[in-house]
């Protein structure tokens, strides 16, 4: 009966083993690092003077300029003057949309 017993348990550490050898260890998975909000970088350019300039004219400003500071973010630029001139300079700007479909970017 012993014999048996350690005939089943070296039986059962083999297929272990095999089965280890066939699809290897479970690799762990690796979180993201938290981030608490955009993160500003040397080297972008000053999203809230461009914004300032871009909405300098508009009769809400405050909206304006909250909805350019996003999208500078994402695209790190601005288009020159205070509406328009999207397609040449900056398309990731023009291009940016809110959930339904609008442009987002004034």
């Amino acid at each position: 009966m012993l014999v048996f017993n350690f005939l089943v348990l070296h039986f059962v550490c083999l297929i272990s083993q095999t089965l280890n050898n066939m699809f290897g260890e479970p690799k762990p998975i690796s979180e993201p690092p938290l981030t608490l909000g955009p993160v500003r970088m040397e080297g972008l350019m000053d999203c809230e003077g461009a914004c300032t300039e871009r909405c300098k004219e508009t009769k809400r400003p405050n909206l304006c300029k909250r909805a350019c500071g996003s999208c500078c973010l994402k695209c790190n630029c601005v288009p020159p003057g205070t509406s328009g001139n999207y397609d040449a300079s900056c398309p990731c700007y023009f291009n940016l949309k809110t959930h339904n479909q609008i442009r987002k970017c004034p």
